[in-house]
């Protein structure tokens, strides 16, 4: 059992510790010298002062006092020392205290009285919430002698923990409002870094915070517009280089048209539909994402649909199995996903006779299952099946084995959407397809 798993996951968490731990802890340590040298010191020297009060009175009361002595030390203790003074001639002297101390004062003050007193003495602190009170036992009966409890309990001890307990409350928050103040601009760089890798829109917004925190801002942003004009001037470069491109393509097939039909300009004109096949391919693989918004998306009635429509359109075994409760909507570029299982489902038609859908949501991430009962692809080899223009049919027909680009195009759009796609084998017997979407 490690540390880590007891400490806060999370920044604000991990700061509020880094403030309250030291705090608590000189809140502590201050208490207990206050209690080990200042509440120590003060109780015993306010229980010697009682002590020795009582004690005045004692000595000049003696053992066997006539009633003029105790007339005099009921005025003296009361001019003097604010001591009720009461005499019992009848009453029963209780013993001494044999019962343990119930506090640390009252444990001070019965040392106090056994060091000065001569006379046998009780004491009692609890008989009264406000009193205490010593019997000095005489012959005959009991002298009682009244005090206040401040004369032995500190009121500072109670001042010193408001004092604490407030100071306390008012730092920590100080505290949480700075941290908030502090965590927010992160959380804010969190989430645009978050969308950014979800293939969603991340927004410039204002940097704030401490430096470091502002400068980081600032250089996500500087980085996601760079990536963004790449993208952007790469498909305008491409879709230049495809125009110049089908300008003199056109101008072939222009004059195509005006040959014979021959062998010879069937052969070309099957080779202009495979060079323009190829373009739109490469234009299509080099657009990626492309810019295309995100929107809310209903993932299982689209799945739902393109299963439908492929085995009424094309007579194909292909199943879905909708999962229960059903999947949540959430941000996809819907053109672009749509495009992704077309790709997938394409490649069933293609090389299988039958395909099962799956769909599953679980710990904020949809997975989606493609399987099939086709011939599959070696383990060694799925790696290459997910790199542009790679074709694992290795004949120089386009016919069979296309561009290489729909598993690529495919997976560069699961990834644009911060997702993974993963191929394994199939129950089926063939290809499984394993595509997952964060929520």
């Amino acid at each position: 059992m490690q540390l880590r798993n007891y400490l806060p996951k999370t920044l604000f968490g991990r700061m509020l510790s880094i403030i309250l731990v030291p705090m608590i802890l000189v809140q502590v340590i201050t208490v207990f010298i206050f209690y080990e040298r200042h509440w120590d010191t003060v109780t015993r020297h306010m229980a010697g002062q009682l002590a020795a009060d009582i004690s005045l009175l004692a000595d000049r009361l003696g053992e066997t006092p006539d009633e003029a002595t105790i007339e005099l030390i009921q005025q003296t203790g009361w001019q003097y020392f604010s001591f009720p003074v009461q005499y019992n001639a009848e009453a029963e002297f209780a013993g001494r205290n044999v019962n343990p101390p119930a506090s640390y004062a009252e444990e001070v003050l019965r040392y106090e009285l056994g060091v000065r007193l001569k006379q046998d003495w009780h004491a009692d602190l609890e008989s009264d919430p406000h009193l205490v009170f010593v019997d000095l036992a005489l012959d005959p009966g009991v002298l009682r002698i009244y005090a206040s409890r401040k004369r032995i309990f500190s009121s500072t001890s109670w001042t010193f923990f408001g004092w604490t307990l407030g100071s306390s409350i008012l730092l920590f928050a100080i505290a949480l409002l700075f941290m908030r103040g502090q965590v927010r601009p992160i959380l804010r760089l969190a989430n645009a870094a978050r969308a950014l890798g979800l293939g969603r829109q991340a927004p410039d917004y204002r940097l704030e915070g401490a430096r470091e925190v502002r400068l980081a801002g600032r250089a996500f942003q500087a980085m996601r517009h760079r990536i963004m004009r790449q993208l952007n001037e790469r498909t305008e470069m491409l879709a230049g280089v495809s125009h110049d491109l089908r300008t003199p393509l056109t101008r072939i097939r222009l004059q195509l048209e005006l040959m014979d039909n021959r062998e010879d300009a069937a052969a070309i004109r099957s080779d202009l539909a495979e060079m323009e096949g190829m373009i739109d391919a490469y234009l299509s693989f080099a657009a990626g994402e492309g810019e295309e918004p995100t929107e809310d998306t209903d993932l299982q009635t689209m799945l739902d649909r393109m299963i439908t429509q492929t085995r009424n359109t094309h007579a194909f075994d292909i199943s879905f199995d909708a999962p229960s409760p059903p999947l949540p909507i959430f941000p996809l570029r819907r053109k672009a996903i749509r495009r992704a299982f077309e790709n997938i489902i394409s490649n069933a038609l293609a090389y299988s006779k039958q395909a099962r859908v799956t769909a599953s949501y679980r710990n904020d991430e949809v997975t989606i299952t493609f399987d099939d009962n086709g011939a599959g692809i070696p383990a060694e080899r799925r790696a290459d099946a997910l790199r542009p223009f790679v074709r694992l049919e290795t004949s120089r027909n386009r016919q069979t084995g296309g561009t290489g680009l729909g598993l690529s195009i495919t997976s560069d759009i699961v990834m644009g959407h911060g997702g993974d796609l993963t191929l394994d084998d199939s129950p089926l017997g063939g290809l499984r397809v394993i595509i997952k979407l964060p929520v």
